[in-house]
């Protein structure tokens, strides 16, 4: 069932769970995570960055190749396609082009900016029935080229970015994309429990899901985050197990060279992935 990601947060945040937002860069990982989610009936959200929008030939061939998998596959579990780290201009990009929600990553601008635009985009997808999350403070990493360094949003900024109706709030909590380093300080429960109390029941999104430890995952999602992200562990296991097919000649025998043999093991270790993430998440069952 495709949907937005609305209904499906507030249920994860009155029911103290997160639906994980699987980012997606192929044919095989959109196959790989819906049959997952169908599998576990579980919630998903399909994050698109820029960088995989642009590799998989434009949004709108990735909105119609969601939907028509969706048709195709039987799924009927909700399904967001949502954009993540978008620019103003992206998000535009993307609701016309069908997805059913889009993230636009203000955090660069200055405070006063980032609520202009955010305001904006407010009226626009509520007028189209998109969700739409927003951010304060920079998540560590890096994205699609821009680096930050894991910054703590400001909680009274984020009330003021929450008070204009945005439908998440993705707030920096220490939190980075990518592998995280070995000297890397953990999150700030500190600042998540006080962006919680000035946000009441407005879901919060938790970028950086890769490496994040369990225990400090379950205390993110008893604090308020309703949404995590997920990138960088898919690609990691995905690789690891292609690299293993190859490595061990699977390739060089009959037609192991065929491409749907030869990513087949990459596809169900991100089937894996997603099932640890959704286990971990509290979502399985929640469709």
């Amino acid at each position: 069932m495709y949907t937005n990601a609305t209904e499906m947060l507030k249920k994860a945040k009155a029911g103290h769970y997160a639906v994980p937002q699987i980012n997606i860069n192929n044919l095989e990982w959109i196959k790989a995570a819906l049959e997952m989610a169908q599998e576990l009936n579980a919630p998903i959200i399909l994050g698109v960055s820029e960088g995989a929008g642009k590799y998989m030939c434009g949004f709108k061939n990735v909105a119609d190749m969601v939907k028509n998998l969706i048709g195709f596959m039987g799924i009927t579990v909700p399904v967001a396609l949502h954009l993540d780290h978008g620019s103003y201009d992206a998000c535009y990009a993307c609701m016309d082009a069908g997805f059913s929600s889009v993230m636009f990553d203000g955090s660069h601008y200055p405070i006063e900016e980032n609520i202009a635009k955010t305001a904006e985009l407010v009226k626009v997808t509520r007028e189209r029935g998109i969700s739409l999350e927003a951010e304060v403070g920079s998540i560590g990493g890096e994205e699609d080229g821009v680096v930050g360094t894991g910054e703590v949003a400001d909680p009274a900024e984020c009330k003021m970015i929450a008070d204009l109706g945005v439908d998440m709030l993705a707030a920096g909590i220490g939190n980075i994309h990518g592998k995280y380093p070995e000297n890397w300080a953990g999150l700030s429960f500190e600042a998540l429990d006080a962006i919680q109390q000035l946000t009441g029941d407005m879901p919060l999104v938790l970028h950086g899901g890769t490496g994040i430890p369990e225990d400090m995952i379950r205390r993110a999602i008893e604090l308020g985050v309703s949404k995590i992200n997920v990138n960088t562990e898919c690609q990691l296991s995905f690789a690891a197990a292609v690299r293993g097919y190859i490595e061990a000649g699977k390739d060089l025998h009959g037609k192991g060279f065929d491409p749907r043999k030869l990513l087949a093991p990459g596809v169900e270790a991100i089937k894996a992935s997603v099932k640890e993430k959704m286990t971990l998440f509290g979502c399985v069952g929640k469709a």
